[in-house]
Order: C-alpha cells, then sequence, then structure tokens
C-alpha cells in the first residue's frame, strides 16, 4: 500500500499550526526538513 506522505504531513502540520500558532517556525522547519529528506532518499533509491 503506498500513501502519499507529504500531502498527509501537510495536513498534520497545518492542524498543529491552528492549535498551537507560536510554534509555527518550529513546525514549518520540521516540515521542510522531513520533506527535503523524503524528497532524497525518494531520489536515490530509485
Amino acid at each position: 500500500m503506498n500513501i502519499a506522505i507529504e500531502p498527509l504531513l501537510a495536513l498534520v502540520m497545518g492542524i498543529l499550526i491552528l492549535l498551537v500558532p507560536r510554534f509555527l517556525n518550529y513546525f514549518v522547519a520540521v516540515y521542510l526538513i522531513v520533506v527535503g529528506i523524503l524528497g532524497l532518499t525518494h531520489h536515490t533509491l530509485t
């Protein structure tokens, strides 16, 4: 089963930002790091 990680991660981050807006910078930073790592590993695995 192939689940798209980025849209799910974006949804979770959006909800967290709405619930705790003062942590916006941390949520965005974690999101960008995770998407970057996933992007790099996806390209190196294929």
